[in-house]
């Protein structure tokens, strides 16, 4: 029985901040590494001191993976590594540690520079965290050391995104970050081999929704879009740089292109060129349309998309913005809020999920007067739509990967608590397996078994399981005893003859033979009573060779021998018998004194 125990520092009934501690046959993994978007003080970052109270966190470590750049899974990374302390490696695939720096570089300087506040990685922090990256394939089998190894599958949801396999030994965890079991526009849906793993730890963000239709979905967003612009108003779509952003953005060039229209679109400047730049880099990451037409057409240069300038805030007439980030808690986002919030004519459609504590989720709760953190209040007159073209799997995504991936155990991170018990009982009812789902700093534990695997000789198998005195078949629905020699080689285990064992190992064999004597009162001749004894013998043991030997005593196959003794004037008969199996020296004696037995 081995044990597994995992505790979120982060997303532990709670969305956001994600950062599991995994302990697998004695390694401890972090899992993620994220920050909070709904808080601006100390809690925005994992609590490391439950780790260690005071230095690095190198020695208890012994490796940190990242699932993809998003900063709710790799905000807190630089804070970690270098100030509170971690050299150890750090996995994540190719375009995540392409992309990582430069949104954690972005949301630096919109809260050191702009903000001015303390106790904040610096750029040279970030630069120096990407260097102890080690870049990761999919389906290529890391060893992080000898006993620990790691694997990655894709995962969609966003350019990058990985599942991870970890596996210590015969124990197994999957880790799925966050996922997508649905192809879109530019990516594939997520995938993972049969790994039937010990636990499989999954998101739950949409642990209680059932997606409609995406066919639907799009043409409510173009209506609703064009039913605004049509009518003079600015219409404000806060996505994060990378993911929806290109997925929206492919839907209203089209669109555009049909209708012909000629209402602006813009993208934050800068981010839509090395969005491209990167989605161009990692083609073979995107959706198999994508890799078809890339040759003829990139389908990321956008016609009627522009870059946006802040100083196109205020100007007149209808347009419509791609802002980042995407949950409106700080950035060009919040800024254009601000200003066209007040307007009934505009609109702002959230493409996605918003972290409690951030203007996003607020304004998706009804709020019409939101105070901002420097008292300033703004009144809510726009109209505010919640259209989900979110890449998280929904409830039915979630049971699609456990019904294939086949875990003996689930865990929920990265939801929401009364949701999470929904989903919870819906797994058990229907896969009749454990689900857990701790808060954060709660650690549970999940006992698993395991099977030995062991290699034996066909010879060693054919001679027990077929015996020469047992011709018939054996019985498929009877257990059936091995008896031999058990060989530890490395991780191998071998089940071998005793003699080939000895002789490989260069021992001389020694064999222990238990005696037992028992007296009987018996009228006749000692010669008399050997014939009684030999009788019964061969009644008891109708499949072993029963005979005498030249010395009058009496052989059982090759491993015991009888001998009968004593005194014929008074009756008293010595049986004594030597054997090697404690059993048959048993059954020998219920035999021979039945009354006794």
């Amino acid at each position: 029985m081995t044990e597994l125990k995992v505790t979120p520092l982060g997303a532990g009934q709670d969305v956001g901040r994600s950062c599991i501690l995994l302990s697998i046959g004695g390694k401890n993994i972090m899992l993620d590494c994220g920050m909070h978007m709904g808080y601006n003080d100390d809690r925005r970052f994992p609590d490391f001191t439950y780790i260690a109270k005071e230095g690095r966190l190198t020695d208890r470590i012994n490796c940190v993976i990242i699932s993809h750049f998003h900063l709710d899974h790799c905000g807190a990374l630089p804070y970690m590594t270098e100030m509170v302390g971690y050299d150890g490696p750090v996995y994540m695939t190719h375009p995540t540690k392409a992309i990582c720096p430069i949104l954690l570089e972005d949301y630096r300087k919109i809260t050191v520079e702009r903000k001015g506040e303390v106790n904040f990685f610096t750029s040279e922090m970030i630069k120096t965290c990407m260097k102890k990256v080690i870049t990761v394939n999919l389906h290529q089998v890391i060893q992080v050391d000898d006993d620990l190894e790691i694997k990655a599958y894709y995962a969609g949801h966003v350019l990058g995104a990985a599942m991870f396999q970890i596996r210590v030994g015969q124990s197994s965890v999957v880790y799925t970050g966050d996922y997508n079991m649905t192809p879109d526009r530019h990516l594939g849906a997520a995938w993972i081999d049969k790994c039937r793993p010990d636990l499989l730890i999954t998101e739950s963000t949409y642990a209680t929704t059932i997606r409609d239709s995406k066919r639907c979905r799009e043409r409510d967003f173009l209506k609703k879009v064009h039913s605004c612009v049509e009518k003079g108003g600015k219409v404000l779509i806060p996505v994060f740089a990378l993911g929806r952003a290109q997925e929206l953005c492919i839907l209203l060039e089209s669109y555009w292109d049909r209708m012909n229209l000629k209402v602006p679109i813009y993208f934050s400047l800068g981010l839509t060129e090395k969005a491209n730049h990167y989605y161009k880099l990692y083609i073979t990451w995107t959706s198999q349309k994508i890799k078809k037409t890339f040759v003829q057409r990139n389908m990321f240069d956008f016609k009627h998309i522009k870059a946006f300038d802040r100083a196109y805030i205020d100007n007149p007439g209808p347009m419509v913005v791609f802002a980042t980030p995407g949950m409106l808690h700080a950035g060009l986002s919040l800024q254009i809020f601000k200003r066209w919030a007040p307007n009934e004519n505009n609109m702002v459609i959230m493409p996605g999920y918003c972290v409690s504590g951030t203007v996003g989720h607020r304004i998706l709760n009804g709020a019409r007067k939101i105070e901002l953190e420097n008292k300033q209040v703004i009144e809510v007159k726009m109209s505010v739509e919640y259209m989900s073209f979110s890449a998280h799997a929904d409830a039915k995504g979630i049971m699609q990967l456990i019904s294939h991936c086949e875990p003996k155990n689930v865990l929920l991170v990265h939801g929401e608590g009364e949701k999470m018990v929904f989903l919870k009982n819906k797994i058990q009812q229907e896969f009749g397996i454990d689900c857990f789902m701790p808060e954060n700093g709660e650690t549970s534990v999940i006992k698993t078994k395991h099977n030995i695997p062991l290699d034996t000789s066909l010879n060693l198998l054919k001679r027990q399981l077929v015996p020469a005195e047992e011709p018939e078949e054996p019985d498929p629905k009877h257990l059936k005893i091995l008896h031999g020699a058990l060989l530890m080689k490395g991780s191998r285990m071998q089940l071998t003859e005793p003699s080939a064992a000895f002789r490989e190992l260069g021992l001389e064999e020694y064999e222990l033979r238990f005696t037992c004597n028992i007296s009987l009162e018996e009228e006749g001749t000692i010669s008399n009573t050997t014939d009684r004894v030999y009788r019964r013998l061969q009644r008891e043991f109708p499949h072993c060779a029963v005979q005498f030997s030249n010395d009058g005593s009496i052989t059982i196959g090759d491993s015991v021998l009888v001998k009968v003794s004593g005194d014929e004037e008074s009756k008293n008969i010595l049986v004594s018998w030597s054997h090697q199996d404690e059993d048959i020296g048993s059954h020998i004696q219920r035999v021979l004194r039945p009354e006794q037995c």
